[in-house]
Protein backbone atom coordinates (compact mmCIF):
# COMPACT_ATOMS: atom_id res chain seq x y z
CA UNK A 1 0.00 0.00 0.00
CA UNK A 2 1.45 3.25 -0.91
CA UNK A 3 1.04 6.00 1.27
CA UNK A 4 -0.67 9.49 -0.02
CA UNK A 5 0.43 12.63 2.32
CA UNK A 6 -2.09 15.77 2.06
CA UNK A 7 0.09 18.79 2.00
CA UNK A 8 -2.81 21.18 1.86
CA UNK A 9 -6.55 21.01 2.70
CA UNK A 10 -9.55 23.34 2.63
CA UNK A 11 -13.16 23.08 1.23
CA UNK A 12 -12.57 23.65 -2.33
CA UNK A 13 -9.10 21.54 -3.35
CA UNK A 14 -6.97 19.41 -1.57
CA UNK A 15 -3.28 18.90 -2.36
CA UNK A 16 -1.30 15.97 -2.23
CA UNK A 17 2.26 14.24 -2.86
CA UNK A 18 1.80 11.33 -4.79
CA UNK A 19 4.01 8.58 -4.48
CA UNK A 20 5.29 6.87 -7.49
CA UNK A 21 3.89 3.36 -8.29
CA UNK A 22 0.18 5.17 -7.64
CA UNK A 23 -2.25 5.87 -10.33
CA UNK A 24 -3.51 9.23 -10.46
CA UNK A 25 -7.18 7.78 -11.45
CA UNK A 26 -8.45 4.24 -11.80
CA UNK A 27 -7.36 2.16 -14.51
CA UNK A 28 -9.56 -0.97 -15.86
CA UNK A 29 -9.84 -4.37 -13.84
CA UNK A 30 -10.06 -4.62 -9.87
CA UNK A 31 -6.76 -4.59 -9.65
CA UNK A 32 -5.85 -0.78 -10.78
CA UNK A 33 -9.06 0.54 -9.03
CA UNK A 34 -6.34 2.26 -5.90
CA UNK A 35 -5.22 5.68 -7.00
CA UNK A 36 -5.20 9.11 -5.95
CA UNK A 37 -8.80 9.52 -6.89
CA UNK A 38 -10.45 6.93 -4.99
CA UNK A 39 -8.57 7.24 -1.70
CA UNK A 40 -9.83 11.39 -2.75
CA UNK A 41 -12.90 10.16 -3.08
CA UNK A 42 -13.22 7.85 0.21
CA UNK A 43 -11.67 10.55 2.34
CA UNK A 44 -14.03 13.23 1.54
CA UNK A 45 -17.22 11.30 0.58
CA UNK A 46 -19.23 15.04 -0.69
CA UNK A 47 -16.32 15.25 -3.00
CA UNK A 48 -17.61 16.16 -6.66
CA UNK A 49 -17.55 13.10 -8.63
CA UNK A 50 -14.09 13.42 -10.57
CA UNK A 51 -12.17 15.73 -8.51
CA UNK A 52 -9.00 15.16 -10.80
CA UNK A 53 -7.58 18.45 -11.96
CA UNK A 54 -4.37 16.37 -13.81
CA UNK A 55 -2.43 13.66 -13.78
CA UNK A 56 1.09 12.32 -12.69
CA UNK A 57 2.12 9.46 -14.79
CA UNK A 58 2.00 6.47 -12.60
CA UNK A 59 5.56 5.96 -11.85
CA UNK A 60 6.02 9.72 -11.45
CA UNK A 61 5.96 10.97 -7.80
CA UNK A 62 5.24 14.56 -6.22
CA UNK A 63 2.44 17.53 -6.27
CA UNK A 64 -1.62 16.74 -7.62
CA UNK A 65 -4.08 19.19 -6.85
CA UNK A 66 -7.64 18.10 -6.98
CA UNK A 67 -11.02 19.26 -6.81
CA UNK A 68 -13.18 19.21 -3.77
CA UNK A 69 -16.64 21.04 -5.98
CA UNK A 70 -17.91 21.45 -9.22
CA UNK A 71 -17.25 24.83 -9.35
CA UNK A 72 -13.29 24.74 -8.01
CA UNK A 73 -13.07 21.87 -10.49
CA UNK A 74 -14.22 24.29 -13.47
CA UNK A 75 -12.17 27.09 -12.23
CA UNK A 76 -8.78 24.69 -11.74
CA UNK A 77 -9.15 22.99 -14.82
CA UNK A 78 -9.61 26.35 -16.99
CA UNK A 79 -6.34 27.76 -15.32
CA UNK A 80 -4.88 24.12 -16.51
CA UNK A 81 -5.98 24.76 -19.78
CA UNK A 82 -4.69 28.19 -20.42
CA UNK A 83 -1.37 27.16 -19.04
CA UNK A 84 -2.02 29.78 -16.08
CA UNK A 85 -0.28 26.74 -13.66
CA UNK A 86 3.06 27.11 -12.84
CA UNK A 87 4.96 23.61 -12.43
CA UNK A 88 8.82 22.34 -11.70
CA UNK A 89 9.96 18.82 -11.61
CA UNK A 90 13.10 17.36 -10.83
CA UNK A 91 14.42 14.13 -12.46
CA UNK A 92 17.94 11.86 -12.18
CA UNK A 93 18.69 11.33 -15.84
CA UNK A 94 21.53 8.33 -16.89
CA UNK A 95 24.28 10.39 -17.88
CA UNK A 96 26.68 13.32 -17.28
CA UNK A 97 25.67 16.67 -19.13
CA UNK A 98 27.73 19.08 -19.86
CA UNK A 99 25.68 22.37 -20.60
CA UNK A 100 24.37 23.91 -17.81
CA UNK A 101 20.64 24.25 -19.53
CA UNK A 102 18.62 25.27 -22.42
CA UNK A 103 15.33 24.12 -24.20
CA UNK A 104 13.43 21.11 -25.50
CA UNK A 105 11.24 21.69 -28.87
CA UNK A 106 9.82 17.80 -30.17
CA UNK A 107 6.25 17.73 -31.02
CA UNK A 108 5.08 14.18 -29.52
CA UNK A 109 2.03 11.94 -30.24
CA UNK A 110 0.99 9.01 -28.77
CA UNK A 111 1.88 5.73 -30.88
CA UNK A 112 -1.35 4.23 -31.82
CA UNK A 113 0.16 0.80 -32.57
CA UNK A 114 2.23 0.69 -29.45
CA UNK A 115 -0.12 1.75 -26.74
CA UNK A 116 0.74 3.43 -24.38
CA UNK A 117 4.35 4.37 -25.63
CA UNK A 118 4.62 8.22 -27.14
CA UNK A 119 6.54 9.33 -29.90
CA UNK A 120 8.23 12.31 -31.73
CA UNK A 121 6.83 12.84 -34.58
CA UNK A 122 7.76 16.26 -36.33
CA UNK A 123 5.47 15.66 -39.33
CA UNK A 124 2.18 15.22 -37.29
CA UNK A 125 2.89 15.72 -33.06
CA UNK A 126 1.54 18.51 -31.31
CA UNK A 127 3.69 20.78 -29.93
CA UNK A 128 5.61 20.37 -27.06
CA UNK A 129 8.30 22.69 -25.14
CA UNK A 130 10.24 22.13 -21.89
CA UNK A 131 13.02 24.38 -20.39
CA UNK A 132 15.38 22.18 -18.13
CA UNK A 133 18.50 23.33 -16.14
CA UNK A 134 21.71 21.25 -14.96
CA UNK A 135 21.24 20.83 -11.04
CA UNK A 136 24.87 18.93 -10.51
CA UNK A 137 26.05 15.65 -11.70
CA UNK A 138 26.44 13.10 -9.34
CA UNK A 139 27.09 9.16 -9.48
CA UNK A 140 27.51 9.26 -13.24
CA UNK A 141 24.01 10.84 -13.38
CA UNK A 142 22.52 14.67 -13.47
CA UNK A 143 20.27 16.14 -11.64
CA UNK A 144 18.36 18.33 -13.66
CA UNK A 145 15.06 20.70 -12.88
CA UNK A 146 12.86 20.73 -15.93
CA UNK A 147 9.82 23.78 -16.60
CA UNK A 148 6.59 22.38 -18.48
CA UNK A 149 5.18 24.90 -21.34
CA UNK A 150 2.78 22.34 -22.57
CA UNK A 151 1.61 19.23 -21.51
CA UNK A 152 2.33 16.05 -23.68
CA UNK A 153 1.75 12.18 -22.34
CA UNK A 154 5.46 11.13 -21.43
CA UNK A 155 6.47 14.48 -22.56
CA UNK A 156 9.66 14.75 -19.85
CA UNK A 157 10.59 11.20 -20.29
CA UNK A 158 10.67 11.72 -23.96
CA UNK A 159 12.47 15.29 -23.99
CA UNK A 160 15.16 13.68 -21.44
CA UNK A 161 15.92 10.53 -23.83
CA UNK A 162 15.77 12.52 -27.50
CA UNK A 163 16.27 15.89 -26.48
CA UNK A 164 19.21 15.24 -23.57
CA UNK A 165 20.09 11.70 -24.85
CA UNK A 166 19.35 10.10 -22.14
CA UNK A 167 16.47 8.42 -20.24
CA UNK A 168 15.70 9.14 -16.74
CA UNK A 169 16.25 6.77 -14.14
CA UNK A 170 14.09 3.94 -13.49
CA UNK A 171 11.84 4.67 -16.51
CA UNK A 172 10.41 1.33 -17.33
CA UNK A 173 8.75 2.50 -20.78
CA UNK A 174 11.72 4.37 -22.54
CA UNK A 175 14.44 3.37 -20.35
CA UNK A 176 15.99 0.56 -18.12
CA UNK A 177 13.61 0.69 -15.32
CA UNK A 178 12.10 -2.42 -13.79
CA UNK A 179 10.04 -2.22 -11.02
CA UNK A 180 6.74 0.03 -10.65
CA UNK A 181 7.61 3.76 -8.67
CA UNK A 182 11.23 3.50 -8.84
CA UNK A 183 11.51 6.32 -11.68
CA UNK A 184 13.63 9.28 -10.39
CA UNK A 185 11.02 11.99 -11.48
CA UNK A 186 9.46 14.36 -9.18
CA UNK A 187 6.75 17.17 -9.35
CA UNK A 188 8.43 19.32 -7.36
CA UNK A 189 6.90 22.81 -7.21
CA UNK A 190 2.88 23.54 -8.49
CA UNK A 191 1.56 27.48 -8.36
CA UNK A 192 -2.33 28.11 -9.02
CA UNK A 193 -4.76 30.89 -8.12
CA UNK A 194 -7.30 28.98 -5.25
CA UNK A 195 -10.43 28.98 -7.23
CA UNK A 196 -12.81 30.87 -4.53
CA UNK A 197 -10.14 33.29 -2.88
CA UNK A 198 -8.40 33.96 -5.59
CA UNK A 199 -5.25 33.95 -3.60
CA UNK A 200 -1.85 32.71 -5.19
CA UNK A 201 -1.12 29.17 -3.66
CA UNK A 202 2.59 28.01 -3.86
CA UNK A 203 3.38 24.39 -3.17
CA UNK A 204 7.14 22.46 -3.09
CA UNK A 205 7.66 19.15 -2.42
CA UNK A 206 11.77 17.54 -2.37
CA UNK A 207 11.95 14.83 -4.31
CA UNK A 208 13.20 11.11 -2.10
CA UNK A 209 16.13 10.34 -4.46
Amino acid sequence: MYFLSIIYEDTKLVVVNKPGGLLSVPGKGEENQDSVETRIKERYPACTKIPTVHRLDMDTSGLLVLALTKRAKRELSEQFQNREVSKRYVALIEGELADQGGSISLPLRMDLDNRPYSVVDPEQGRPAHTEWRNLGVENGCTRVEFVLHTGRTHQLRLHALYGLGYPIVGDRLYGNGTEPGQMKLHAAYLRFMHPKTKEILEFESEPSF
